[in-house]
């Protein structure tokens, strides 16, 4: 079906937060704040990994990605959504909304894809430890790491093409701060169930293939743990993957509720909500998560925190 010769809307007004002025600048100023140490947590994350040699390990390689992600995770949605906290008229070409949406979407199933290689990995550690070295060598992990990447950016060329070829010919007001397809759909001057529908079941596979892969390797890491004979080394054990399981709830908890479904049919109060949580919360809370559970990350923290010092004082 192409009917993109219909086409007469060049641009979008993303509403974000509509508010009064006062709260806009509030608004603004406490996602600036967000905003910063989300970069600068995760930024710290990627260095300490990168500097300290006793995280050079796949487990930590794969939380320096992660790190990695969501710093450019968040840099899909976030300077948008500041700069429109100060603007008038809040528009977004209409290229610059379909490229928002490729980018926020296949970063999102990047952390789908990386999240269950994370629970691999904890479940060769933990169930297979004689043969991990062997199996997860620091080679396999970047090639993991990388296949994760591609095949995440290859998922929704597609579907973003074919929403591109509906007819918009206004209202283009999307009650969004970011251009996700729900809201999308709903401006198209012609009802689109089926690609609606093809976009909830390419999200919903991914969540739930992914999801059920992480409770898969858990389920054997805890039937593993529960055979070691004394209490600290189950306790070692849970911890180094309790964080991990603290990030997973966090973030397949919101997207489930947002795209195990066609997306019409929610309030847009509680779709701007619940991407709050997973494109917002996940990637602020997530050095705090990793970095204050682990004894190694918090000594290289430490470390990189000195060095600062000692060349400030220089």
């Amino acid at each position: 079906m192409n009917v993109s010769g219909v086409n007469t809307v060049t641009e979008f007004i993303l509403l974000s937060f509509p508010c009064s002025r006062e709260v806009q600048v509030l608004l603004f100023v406490l996602f600036s704040v967000s905003y910063i140490l989300t970069l600068m947590g995760n930024g710290a994350i990627v260095f300490a990994v990168k500097l300290d040699h006793r995280l050079h390990t796949p487990m930590y390689t794969l939380f320096a990605n992660f790190s990695f992600l969501e710093m450019c995770y968040i840099n899909t949605t976030v300077p948008n959504m500041l700069r429109n906290f100060l603007s008038e008229t809040k528009t977004i070409s209409f290229t610059a909304c379909f490229l928002q949406f490729y980018f926020f979407f296949s970063m999102g199933t990047t952390e789908t894809f990386l999240l269950p290689l994370m629970a691999f990995d904890r479940y060769l550690a933990i169930c297979r430890p004689l043969h991990y070295p062997t199996i997860m060598s620091s080679h396999l992990c970047m090639n993991l790491v990388g296949l994760c990447w591609v095949t995440a950016f290859l998922c929704y060329p597609v579907p973003i093409y074919f929403i591109t070829q509906l007819p918009f010919c206004g209202p283009n007001t999307i009650d969004h701060f970011v251009c996700d397809p729900g809201p999308l759909l709903a401006l198209s001057c012609i009802p689109a169930p089926g690609i609606e529908l093809s976009c909830s079941i390419l999200s919903s596979l991914i969540i739930f293939i992914t999801f059920f892969f992480i409770l898969w390797s858990y389920t054997l890491v805890l039937r593993a743990v529960l055979h070691v004979p004394s209490a600290a080394g189950r306790h070692k054990a849970f911890s180094t993957c309790g964080s991990h399981l603290a990030v997973v709830s966090l973030f397949y908890g919101t997207i489930m509720m947002m795209y195990i479904s066609p997306t019409s049919g929610k309030p847009a109060g509680i779709q701007k909500i619940v991407t709050l949580f997973y494109s917002s919360l996940t990637p602020l809370v997530n050095p705090l998560i990793y970095g204050l559970r682990n004894k190694d990350m918090k000594a290289a923290l430490r470390k990189i925190q000195k060095c600062t010092k000692i060349s400030q004082s220089e």
